[in-house]
């Protein structure tokens, strides 16, 4: 299979030297896997243009006593301490959350949510099975509506999980980040805000004329860390613009890849926010190195029936730019 045939949404990729072998992973598609049900997929190749049929690796519904069986959305493994950790989000609109007051996370308005976040599990093997540590809950706080977990491990050794804290119960959408337990089977202290979605300053700066200054939601997606030679922090992340006027008196856009630098090298920031990398309903994306040393970037577009696009990169200090689109390997589009 080759990258314009394959469904993918929120691509991640394990580069494993170990068998020279790219794995993707996205969420489950049936139509490609054959296999019903909510869960994980992975696709492999050996040079990231021709990749196998996918496996699935995980299924929410054949784990026991689990909290919710849908979403199933931006997958991630890690390797931790001799085993592998897959994060994936669920949700469940059975499971509603109590219904904040009017204001308190700056929501001027009562907004019915639900249980939605990233849990963890486990495998010996990047092609699984994976087995959820808790089922009965996600591993961020579960009064939270969250998504897209990823894993943070930072300079003293300590993990966290660093999530997007979604716009439908925060409005101005925004990235935390809590520490893990060192086996990953739990959550330490309290989260720690790191930005807003608001921060990003070019949303104002494309804002049309005529419309309200500030125009909520603000959307927070898909956050990847990556440390640069020089010592500082990158958070790649998600969002939609705000130019294009509505005839509803709305304000929207596509959706883009940009990112946030950590100077201090440290997940508390504080975090200066850059302008995208890459626009045209594209995002979700994560950096990886090839077996060559080649630093890419994997991202989905567009959001709707989405296939992986690959981009070669260029680090210049913590200052990252795209160097070319690599359509000899995706296809373009």
């Amino acid at each position: 299979m080759r990258l314009p045939d394959m469904p993918l949404h929120d691509p991640y990729v394990v580069a494993d030297r170990k068998t020279l072998t790219y794995y993707l992973y996205t969420s489950n598609d049936p139509s490609v896997s054959g296999v019903d049900g909510t869960g994980t997929m992975v696709y492999r190749s050996h040079d990231l243009r021709d990749w196998t049929r996918p496996a699935v690796v995980f299924l929410a519904a054949a784990q026991k006593g689990m909290w919710a069986t849908d979403g199933g959305w931006a997958p991630e493994v890690h390797e931790w301490r001799g085993k592998y950790y897959l994060f994936t989000t669920l949700h469940n609109r059975d499971r509603p959350l109590p219904v904040p007051p009017p204001n308190q996370w700056g929501t001027p308005f009562r907004v019915p949510n639900h249980m939605r976040g990233t849990v963890t599990a486990v495998s010996d093997s990047l092609l699984g099975p994976f087995t959820v540590i808790d089922p009965s809950r996600p591993t961020p706080p579960e009064n939270l509506m969250t998504l897209d977990g990823t894993l943070h491990v930072d300079p003293s050794g300590q993990p966290w999980m660093v999530y997007a804290h979604e716009w439908l119960q925060t409005i101005d959408g925004t990235m935390e980040a809590i520490r893990l337990a060192p086996d990953l089977s739990g959550t330490i202290g309290d989260p720690v805000f790191l930005f807003k979605a608001s921060d990003a300053f070019w949303i104002g700066e494309q804002i049309p004329s005529g419309a309200p200054h500030q125009i909520p939601p603000y959307v927070t997606d898909g956050p990847q860390l990556y440390r640069t030679p020089d010592g500082s922090l990158l958070m790649l992340w998600s969002t939609y613009e705000k130019n294009v006027a509505g005839q509803d008196g709305t304000v929207g856009g596509g959706y883009v890849q940009t990112y946030a630098v950590s100077a201090s090298g440290t997940i508390e920031g504080p975090w200066q926010q850059h302008r995208p990398l890459v626009r045209d309903d594209s995002g979700h994306g994560m950096l990886f190195h090839t077996f060559d040393g080649r630093l890419m970037m994997v991202l989905h577009r567009p959001f709707d029936n989405a296939r992986g696009k690959l981009y070669e990169m260029e680090l210049l200090g913590h200052e990252l730019r795209v160097l070319r689109h690599r359509t000899d390997l995706d296809g373009g589009g």
